[in-house]
């Protein structure tokens, strides 16, 4: 008796299975502000020196109007490309949705996200990204990023290297949505932009 293909139903369940049996068992650690980091055991020196060292000596911002976490700028960093591939990411954000990046196939690349730490530690930063073709999503990368303690300057966040794909059926337009969320779920920023995989640079 020939074997039956699967349904369309019988690959979303499988698919959805594999999905939660993936998922880490990871619990975040209770949330404490920096303020209350820099008062527990004050009285131990080597405590205290070891506390700065690691978080620094910023004074915690009280201004609430400013977000926490501030992603700033995305940039495709690709020693092939002609030009600076960047977004950013305090701009217009709508307006990416109508651009486009032009990736010449087969090249070697990284995407890297600029980001601000303002006023609390922030625990299990995640970079997650989706891509779609022709309404239809092909693939889902999570990133770990890390935690990050408040600083004047941004942090910058690389990930691994990565090559575009190649020949007639890859190339095209892709449409990437991208989230900067953490622990706590909280949605720092999303945004979408596009991708057009060609042939070469100026094709």
């Amino acid at each position: 008796m020939a074997e039956q293909e699967p349904t369309p139903e019988q690959l979303a369940a499988i698919a959805a299975e594999n999905e939660e049996t993936d998922t880490v068992n990871y619990r975040a650690p209770a949330q404490k502000s920096l303020q209350e980091i820099h008062e527990m055991d004050k009285e131990d020196e080597s405590l205290r020196k070891y506390k700065e060292a690691l978080l620094g000596s910023v004074s915690v911002s009280t201004d609430a109007t400013v977000p926490n976490v501030q992603v700033t700028q995305l940039t495709l960093v690709c020693d092939a490309a002609p030009s600076s591939l960047s977004l950013d990411l305090q701009g217009d954000l709508e307006s990416y949705k109508a651009q486009c990046f032009v990736l010449k196939e087969g090249v070697e690349y990284r995407i890297k996200i600029c980001f601000k730490v303002n006023r609390e530690i922030v625990s299990g930063l995640k970079y997650v990204q989706e891509t779609f073709r022709k309404g239809v999503k092909i693939d889902k990368s999570d990133y770990m990023v890390g935690s990050y303690g408040p600083r004047p300057m941004e942090y910058e966040f690389l990930t691994p290297l990565e090559e575009a794909p190649k020949g007639m059926l890859a190339r095209g337009a892709y449409n990437i949505k991208s989230k900067f969320t953490d622990d706590d779920k909280h949605d720092h920023l999303s945004w979408e932009w596009n991708l057009n995989i060609k042939k070469d640079w100026e094709d």
